[in-house]
């Protein structure tokens, strides 16, 4: 879009749980970015899912509440298709005063754990698959929305539908439409289990773009269902006793030579496959917090609800926490299937690949692939429940090798506090926290 369309522009830093904080300025100051022309305070990436200061950070009164710099992603300005009046978004990373990254910025800690991988002449190259759910939130309860031709509402899943997704149609073309113009490689969209369940795939792209792809497409349907008359929604369980949202990623790693390091010529893929494949295990249970950040995403989690349950890998296996997929051996890849679809995708990449690359280092070597329904079998479990994932995220010695030490400390503080405040609140109305903030 040329900045000349648009009188202001947003820029974006990206806080602990994937939400977009910052301000709106004059299209005159979108040359100043480079500048070091915005700041915002450190404490602004560090809110719990209200948006509240989390209490006693060491980044609010005890250091004065001090400022960082933002520096412009690399992507540039993209366009805001949902709104009415043309405008434009940068995501912004955070830096602190001396221009060393600020380690408590999900963007950074990713990049951290990427430049271990450009360090050995590495690419790590990632794709992404959503899941979201279409409801009408009107009431004091969820419910499914009506349905675009006869205004009923919606009453059953269906699977794989054409039909569905054409009655939805002028929603879909706004999609893919405002994906295009925002440089999102969108590639397919199709009706999943739920009712008013759909799931949205994103091309490969190198990590860093595929998680800015993966925040952006989640804004973009949650901003066009609302010009649609419904909402769109990521948390993980909309209802109780249907199905939940999950977010796969895959990823594989080249190397300079544009070649496949996990390849080696079998389906069985290569030692280095093998050793990230271990380091992921290695780091999954205490990770659980990242793939299930909030109290509601933990009902996600139950055997045979196509959620992973358990700690453990196969080749072809859906029921399995990491699956090796088939196809061509120079597309061998790996499949992480573990969070839901209201994971902050910084941290979710930064975390997969923060252990894969930890793996690779330790030259660590993984149990034997399961085979058969994994939720059957007596395998290592992920953390039951939102105290006991906080635990292990902030105890655990790999993980600490994994991510820098003050984005874990900001995490479990913001996690704590949440705790606290959810509890609070009636069950029956937590999804009103976490319906459009996820």
């Amino acid at each position: 879009m040329d900045p000349a369309q648009s009188a202001t522009f947003r820029i974006g830093a990206v806080d602990l749980n994937g939400q977009l904080r910052g301000k709106r300025l004059p299209s005159e100051h979108l040359a100043k970015l480079n500048k070091g022309g915005a700041r915002l305070p450190l404490s602004a990436l560090n809110l719990d899912i209200w948006g509240c200061d989390i209490e006693n950070s060491p980044l609010v009164f005890e250091s004065g509440d001090a400022d960082g710099v933002l520096t412009p992603s690399p992507r540039g300005a993209v366009p805001m298709p949902w709104l009415k009046t043309p405008s434009q978004l940068v995501l912004m990373g955070m830096t602190n005063e001396d221009s060393s990254p600020f380690m408590g910025d999900p963007i950074q800690a990713l990049a951290a754990v990427l430049e271990r991988y450009a360090a050995r002449g590495w690419t790590v190259v990632a794709a992404t698959e959503m899941e979201f759910t279409l409801v009408d939130d009107s009431g004091d309860q969820l419910v499914p929305p009506k349905h675009p031709r006869n205004g009923r509402q919606l009453d059953a899943s269906e699977i794989l539908s054409v039909s569905e997704l054409d009655a939805f149609d002028d929603f879909f073309s706004d999609i893919y439409d405002g994906a295009a113009a925002m440089g999102i490689p969108l590639q397919t969209m199709t009706c999943e289990g739920g009712v008013g369940q759909f799931e949205v795939t994103l091309n490969h792209q190198t990590a860093m773009k595929a998680a800015d792809d993966a925040l952006l497409i989640k804004q973009l349907l949650r901003e066009t269902a609302r010009n649609h008359g419904f909402a769109a929604t990521f948390m993980a369980k909309p209802y109780g006793d249907d199905a939940g949202n999950g977010m796969h990623v895959h990823f594989s790693v080249v190397d300079e030579n544009d070649n496949n390091v996990f390849d080696n010529g079998t389906a069985e893929g290569s030692d280095l496959l093998k050793s990230a494949v271990a380091g992921c295990l290695e780091a999954m249970r205490a990770s659980t917090l990242i793939f299930a950040p909030h109290g509601p995403s933990y009902d996600r989690f139950a055997p045979g609800a196509h959620a992973p349950t358990t700690v453990c890998w196969g080749y072809e296996n859906r029921t399995a926490a990491i699956r090796i997929p088939g196809g061509p051996n120079a597309a061998r890849r790996i499949e992480h299937r573990v969070s839901g679809g209201d994971v902050n995708p910084y941290l979710m990449l930064a975390a997969i690949l923060g252990a894969a690359i930890e793996g690779i280092t330790e030259g660590l070597m993984p149990p034997a692939p399961t085979t058969g329904n994994a939720y059957a079998q007596d395998l290592p479990q992920l953390a039951k429940s939102w105290d006991d994932a906080i635990a292990l995220f902030e105890s655990d010695a790999f993980i600490a090798r994994c991510l820098p030490k003050q984005l874990i400390d900001n995490l479990v503080m913001t996690k704590r506090q949440e705790t606290r405040k959810l509890a609070e609140i009636d069950a029956a109305d937590r999804w009103k926290t976490y319906l459009e903030r996820v």
